[in-house]
């Protein structure tokens, strides 16, 4: 029977799974609901195996893992995760993960999969890990992701290419594993040439010069960028890719691994992008001023007609749905008094809810130049700078979300939804630790009950 250590915060999973274990007599389960408490464990008891949840308080599962390694421990580990969370399943393996699994709803299903990767697992620790099993792990690795993606090993060969990719591209994997020579790149650009795949170690002019614009890089990880590319009927398109390197446990360098999107909508009009971008940068400027007049005293400039038409206004948003009417209920009010930051600010979350960031973009830095330190217009500021940074994938617009968001952590410490929406930007960049700890904030403030919401102002024109 095989001993196993399960480490995750969840109690009911742990219970379920011993409990399998138990029934099954394939595996003796140990189960700690941390993994602080599990590095208490392991210098007491050895283990053929250990499964860790990912997602944990403290320390999460590849913190753990490192831990372990840099110990020199080499029993197996397998991670959970969740569905979707390629950089954790490629970041798990890099740091010598023998396998990941995604979290489902069938705990019996999950069960199975957990022995068949046990003994699997055990079986290579004591076999060594073979070229042959090696490219198996990259196989499950890009499986898992819910991106078009891919994987070439060190001499440009495909050892993966998922479902989504097949749908992306009409290509299927048996057609596809197996080819060299830049095979890979003819769906995207109808001819054979290097992809930001296999310029993973090149320098930034090396990139540019394929015709790469370089979104974001990280020494030793990921880089993402965007190009033009050419379909199958010669028409354009554009794609979003990411490309990192895949590492054993070694250190030593053993595939790369390539996902891939059409953004082709997204970047349709480039004047449109390079606006927002000016609009982005402009933020810095915006968040330094400092206003004479008190925010709070800004609605009592309020007179007669902008009062009446801005009441309009919020009453077409909120209760009607009618943004375009509600927007130009706010243009009039603004026609009487165009320093009225909060008519500003809901004629820009009109405009998001009509999908245009950019305009939405432009009335909220209006807002927030007029009222520097409300809470309420920055907070609406950092969520479309969010949206925005998520829609071109670009880490400028998410690191100046972040910056407003904290601007108003700064005033409300205790807001979980500013401390949530910053955990969420770090995610989105691609910096889990970071993340974790603002998700962490946001979890201590709604367990102690401390949650101070903000309360927008047009609630005033509502009851």
């Amino acid at each position: 029977m095989l001993s196993v250590l399960l480490i995750d915060d969840e109690p009911a999973l742990l219970e379920v799974l011993k409990l399998f274990s138990e029934r099954s007599r394939e595996m003796s389960v140990h189960t700690a609901q941390s993994a602080t408490e599990a590095l208490k464990i392991l210098p007491e008891k050895t283990f053929d195996a250990i499964i860790v949840d990912y997602d944990m308080p403290e320390l999460n599962g590849i913190e753990f893992l490192k831990i372990l390694r840099s110990e020199g421990d080499t029993t197996p580990v397998i991670i959970f995760t969740g569905v979707g969370h390629e950089h954790t399943a490629i970041e798990a393996i890099n740091n010598g993960a023998n396998f990941f699994l995604q979290k489902g709803e069938d705990p019996q299903m999950q069960f199975r999969e957990l022995v068949t990767m046990v003994k699997t697992a055990v079986e290579r620790t004591y076999l060594g890990r073979n070229l042959g099993s090696t490219k198996r792990i990259i196989l499950d690795m890009i499986n898992f992701s819910s991106d078009p993606s891919f994987a070439i090993d060190r001499e440009g060969v495909v050892v993966a290419w998922n479902a989504p990719m097949e749908q992306l591209t009409d290509i299927k994997a048996s057609d596809i594993i197996g080819k060299g020579d830049y095979a890979y790149s003819e769906p995207f650009f109808g001819t054979r040439r290097k992809m930001l795949i296999n310029l993973i170690f090149e320098p930034d002019d090396v990139i540019r010069q394929q015709k790469y614009m370089i979104v974001s890089r990280v020494a030793k990880g990921p880089i993402i960028a965007v190009t033009k590319a050419v379909k199958k009927d010669g028409g354009d398109w554009t794609i979003w890719t990411k490309a990192m390197p895949v590492y054993d446990g070694q250190g030593n360098f053993i595939a790369a691994a390539g996902m891939m999107r059409d953004v082709t909508a997204t970047f349709k009009d480039v004047i449109i992008r390079d606006e927002a971008q000016e609009a982005a940068a402009h933020l810095a400027d915006v968040a330094s001023q400092k206003s004479s007049k008190p925010a709070g005293k800004m609605f009592d400039k309020f007179l007669g007609k902008a009062t009446a038409y801005y009441k309009e206004g919020v009453s077409l948003y909120i209760r009607e749905k009618k943004y375009t009417e509600a927007i130009t209920a706010f243009d009039k009010a603004l026609e009487i008094d165009d320093k009225l930051p909060h008519v500003w600010n809901d004629k820009g979350l009109c405009y998001r809810e009509m999908g245009d960031n950019i305009s939405a973009l432009k009335s909220l830095l209006r807002a927030v130049e007029l009222a520097p330190e409300n809470p309420e217009l920055l907070f609406n500021l950092g969520e479309t700078l969010e949206m925005i940074g998520v829609l071109y994938m670009s880490n400028k617009y998410l690191e100046s979300a972040i910056q407003t968001f904290k601007m108003v952590a700064n005033q409300m410490p205790n807001n979980a939804s500013a401390w949530n929406h910053i955990g969420v930007c770090y995610k989105e960049m691609g910096n889990p630790d970071e993340a974790k700890f603002n998700f962490d904030r946001a979890r201590d403030i709604h367990i102690w009950k401390k949650d101070t919401p903000i309360i927008p102002k047009r609630d005033e024109f509502l009851k």
